[in-house]
């Protein structure tokens, strides 16, 4: 048996019979007015963060959505989207497809503006999209590229390049990790499947990005995630897994390579009102200002005793110089 058939039976499994907490972290639901989240898609949550941004959703966005789970982030994307057929809902099994049916059905006599035709379930594999090209505005995933193995998240990746359109959003959600795993870890597919033993660290994460395109990486949250600690799994030393939150964007790729988003800031607190570089980055006098870590870069090669560079936080809401 595969990795992907493993995966396929745990998830069919969930889909029949939900379970809280299967693989990934209990997040905060939504409160927008007027949305009501069943809670049988409450319990289906199998992800670990949001994919969900309001200033991702202006103007009624075509939406993709792989891996639907029980529904919930589709129905918060279709709040944003109220058309027929706005948002597509994408799944290689059967059942979860199914069960997402049912919960809508439910979500339409708790919300009395949503409809179930606002959502486009399909059966659809994330390396082999039955998606056209550049037709989407923001596509998402949430818990499922670090399942993938390189070879098969190298091909996922790129069709979610293909699908998008110029200057499109792939919002993403995925545990990453720092620490190296073991290949017992690395080769235990039920706890790839898991959500587990298939992270990445961030630099590998946003490489495999980067190398499908994407020229813009935004990273919108890291946050505390896993442990597998010796006594309970095959490692001699206790292992830390964080969800990171990224979007990843369809502009063309810069000369000087991608523009990448960790939570950087300058501030200038020079004797002007501002510094220019003549690069297109001005920093106003005492003024924090969101940098690439490109940017930094260029400015700390300045050698200036007048800006101020704050760490990366990897958490960054927009606003940025590029």
């Amino acid at each position: 048996m595969s990795y992907l058939e493993t995966t396929h039976n745990v998830y069919k499994e969930a889909a029949l019979t939900p379970d809280v907490g299967l693989c990934c972290t209990t997040n905060p639901i939504w409160e927008l007015p007027g949305l009501k989240i069943p809670r049988i898609m409450q319990e289906m949550n199998y992800g670990c963060g949001s994919t969900v941004h309001a200033r991702d959703l202006t103007n009624n966005p075509k939406m993709l959505y792989v891996g639907v789970g029980g529904g919930m982030e589709l129905l918060q994307f279709a709040y944003f989207n109220r058309n027929k057929g706005g948002v597509i809902g994408l799944d290689v099994v059967d059942e979860m497809l199914e069960a997402s049916r049912k919960n809508f059905i439910i979500a339409e006599e708790q919300n009395d503006w949503f409809k179930s035709d606002f959502v486009d379930l399909r059966k659809g594999d994330a390396m082999d999209l039955p998606v056209e090209d550049n037709s989407i505005d923001v596509a998402a995933q949430n818990c499922l590229f670090n399942i993938f193995k390189s070879d098969d998240l190298k091909k996922a990746i790129e069709e979610m390049y293909r699908v998008l359109k110029p200057h499109g959003k792939l919002v993403m959600s995925d545990p990453t990790c720092e620490q190296p795993m073991n290949d017992e870890l690395r080769n235990d597919e039920r706890l790839r499947a898991l959500c587990l033993s298939g992270s990445l660290s961030i630099a590998e994460y946003v490489k495999a990005l980067t190398d499908a395109g994407f020229g813009t990486i935004e990273i919108r949250a890291r946050k505390p995630y896993r442990i597998l600690d010796p006594k309970s799994y095959p490692t001699e030393e206790l292992i830390y897994i964080e969800s990171i939150e990224v979007a990843a964007i369809k502009d063309p790729m810069p000369a000087d390579g991608p523009c990448i988003f960790t939570g950087r800031a300058a501030i200038y607190y020079g004797d002007e009102d501002y510094f220019d570089d003549g690069l297109g980055h001005t920093l106003l006098k005492n003024q924090p200002l969101a940098i690439c870590d490109k940017t930094t870069a260029a400015l700390q090669a300045l050698g200036r005793d007048d800006i101020y560079f704050s760490e990366s936080t990897f958490h960054y809401d927009g606003g940025g110089c590029c």
